[in-house]
């Protein structure tokens, strides 16, 4: 650093009692011309200084995701998001975390419709196979529901694929492990009927469905 950058460092450190991470974070900044005062606050762990000055480096508008409610992570799908252009509006709330943002910012990156699924109620794997179903252009937005988790969901996705009538077993009183069994008996062309009862355990259901297949 030259002596006016040097003076600035020290006029911000002696203000607070930065820890070594921060101060380098704050050093970096000066060195580059950047300024620092938008992240030069004890608020900011120095993960989120970093995330503050890369954005600052590329010229984006850091004071979209310059806030202490934001962790380094989500600061860094937000920065992602800028410099792709994208619009982080869908996803640059502190409700979602950096795994749903990444989700969110991936739907956007591959011009999906995450309105379907930019819900901070959906955990990022039901977000994960949501999207999997835009892209594969099946009609998921129909089971993007509240009621369905995960992996509820990837059992309908695979009925879909299949050409399914997933709306047999897509109910929320089947947990994953019966929907598999009844969306397996209709991949198989037996009727599912006698064991499509969310009381019969999913081992009963196996069972049911092996023998009918047998016996077709």
């Amino acid at each position: 650093m030259n002596k006016r950058q040097t003076r600035i460092y020290n006029e911000i450190i002696s203000k607070y009692n930065f820890d070594y991470e921060q101060r380098s974070q704050i050093r970096l900044g000066i060195e580059n011309n950047l300024n620092v005062n938008i992240y030069a606050n004890p608020e900011f762990s120095s993960e989120q200084m970093k995330e503050i000055r890369q954005g600052l480096n590329y010229e984006l508008d850091v004071t979209l995701y310059a806030k202490p409610e934001f962790n380094a992570g989500q600061m860094g799908e937000i920065r992602v998001g800028l410099e792709e252009g994208l619009d982080i509006s869908w996803y640059a709330k502190p409700e979602f975390n950096e795994f749903q943002m990444c989700q969110i910012r991936l739907g956007l990156e591959e011009e999906l419709d995450v309105s379907i699924y930019a819900k901070p109620e959906f955990d990022s794997w039901k977000m994960f196979y949501i999207k999997i179903g835009l892209r594969e252009k099946l009609k998921i937005s129909d089971y993007a529901r509240i009621e369905f988790h995960s992996e509820q969901i990837l059992q309908i996705i695979k009925g879909l694929r299949k050409k399914l009538d997933v709306s047999i077993y897509a109910r929320s009183e089947f947990n994953y492990c019966q929907m598999e069994q009844i969306r397996l008996g209709l991949e198989n062309r037996i009727d599912v009927t006698p064991y499509l009862n969310p009381s019969i355990d999913y081992e009963e259901m196996e069972r049911i469905r092996l023998e009918l297949e047998r016996n077709k």
